[in-house]
């Protein structure tokens, strides 16, 4: 038999952010005079996926989302939300593993290659 899956709890601050997200979409396209039905047809989607992601629904599929983004020419800060070169926890841990110290080859070329 299957086990039915049974999905984690929602931490309060990701469905807060969440909820400011679908609200922010919602204003921003009011604020355009776009109609939920002309956004459905612009992402490819239904009315009742516009209106779920405008209220915070976890389970909007991220497509749409980044899709919406686009459309609200938003789509580059998706883009650099994990920006790894500004990543300072990344970069602590992977310097935290460089070497103390770099010997010379034995073949005397000093990494030249």
């Amino acid at each position: 038999s299957t086990a039915k899956k049974v999905g984690l709890p929602v931490p309060l601050p990701v469905m807060r952010a969440m909820v400011k997200l679908g609200n922010d979409i919602c204003l921003a396209r009011r604020r355009r005079r776009i109609s939920q039905e002309s956004l459905a047809e612009r992402l490819g989607t239904s009315v009742s996926t516009i209106h779920r992601m405008e209220k915070g629904s976890g389970h909007t599929p991220l497509l749409v989302l980044a899709r919406a983004l686009h459309v609200f020419s938003e789509l580059p800060r998706l883009e650099n939300l994990l920006d790894t070169a500004k990543d300072d926890v990344g970069l602590t841990l992977m310097d935290e593993q460089l070497p103390q110290r770099i010997r010379a080859p034995r073949n005397g070329l000093n990494g030249a290659l």
